[in-house]
């Protein structure tokens, strides 16, 4: 059977998460496109197109985020190994194609591996070939918006959890929605050594965070625009990309990059239900990714139930890693 319907065979409360993208939230994609600042949560970027272009992001000379955060789990992965210890529940946040899991597999010796992810189309070509390769691993993939909720299946192991969230894509939550994912990461920890492995991006340079946000390929501009394919798709909208530029820029005050489509001529965008007007100039903000600094972290980490952390960083103090037990 797909991989939908393994999940839906084994947590009928996942099954609405994994046919997230044929049964689509069209009130909120409505809602976010009539707001004065129009909006479109940085979710629906990863359809199968959309997971393929970030993929390619993260092989970009501008996009620091991957190599340095590789770097780190290079170069400190002995000292990560002795925090973590072996034979852990490894529950991946965000899998993607779960390369960066897959790397962690002779550090970390897993009992059972449970990638997540929004994309259930993408998450299951990744998982077929993972599992090929590591056969004696138990995998049980779960395709899941875990921003909304995360309400793991009963097959998943209660011993020794290990949360994996890498990339830095806590920073597309809000400082207080970080707070309550965080919160909701813990909930489904125990008291009894689960534990929590996270990457987080630094504040730095403002040129240097805008140049990872708009790379000189445009590969970054080719997966904002492809949001509204994803959008088109859900919502039944008529977006056209030749009408829509990419924009990216550091907003100092709330320490955050943003990104946003920028009509390039008047647009009027028409779905069933609903009609919005863009004038030249006006935007849809798609995505903020914001930086902290380490103390800030470390006490977001601490609010959410989060101590004894173990952090390490790259020579420049560029990105973070942190290691810290539920308490």
């Amino acid at each position: 059977m797909g991989l939908m319907k393994n999940i839906a065979a084994n947590n009928p409360s996942a099954q609405a998460a994994a046919g997230f993208q044929f049964n689509a939230p069209r009130a909120e994609l409505a809602q976010g496109l009539a707001e004065k600042q129009a909006q479109i949560s940085p979710k629906y970027f990863y359809n199968p197109l959309g997971s393929k272009l970030f993929e390619a992001i993260c092989q970009l000379d501008e996009y620091y985020l991957t190599r340095c955060e590789a770097g780190i789990f290079e170069r400190f992965g002995g000292q990560i190994g002795e925090q973590t210890g072996t034979g852990v529940t490894l529950i991946d946040l965000g899998a993607g194609n779960c390369a960066k899991a897959a790397k962690m597999f002779g550090l970390l010796r897993p009992r059972q591996y449970v990638p997540v992810d929004i994309s259930a189309e993408f998450l299951e070509a990744a998982v077929a070939g993972l599992q090929v390769a590591h056969p004696a691993l138990p995998m049980l993939p779960v395709a899941m918006d875990f921003s909304e909720g995360l309400h793991l299946p009963a097959l998943v192991r209660r011993e020794r959890r290990l949360f994996f969230y890498p990339g830095s894509s806590l920073g597309n939550f809000t400082p207080l929605q970080a707070l309550q994912f965080l919160q909701r990461v813990r909930k489904a920890s125990s008291d009894t050594g689960d534990a929590l492995l996270i990457g987080i991006d630094l504040v730095k340079d403002p040129a240097r965070l805008e140049a990872a946000y708009d790379d000189a390929l445009g590969v970054t501009a080719a997966f904002n625009r492809n949001i509204l394919l994803a959008v088109n798709e859900i919502l039944g909208s008529d977006f056209r990309l030749r009408d829509w530029g990419h924009r990216a820029l550091f907003n100092a005050a709330q320490s955050r990059i943003e990104m946003h489509l920028r009509a390039l001529r008047e647009v009027t965008l028409r779905w069933d239900g609903g009609v919005r007007h863009f004038a030249p100039g006006e935007t849809i903000h798609t995505e903020n990714s914001y930086k902290y600094t380490a103390a800030n972290f470390l006490e977001l980490l601490g609010q959410a139930g989060f101590g004894a952390a173990q952090c390490w960083t790259d020579a420049q103090n560029s990105f973070l890693v942190c290691y810290a037990k539920a308490v």
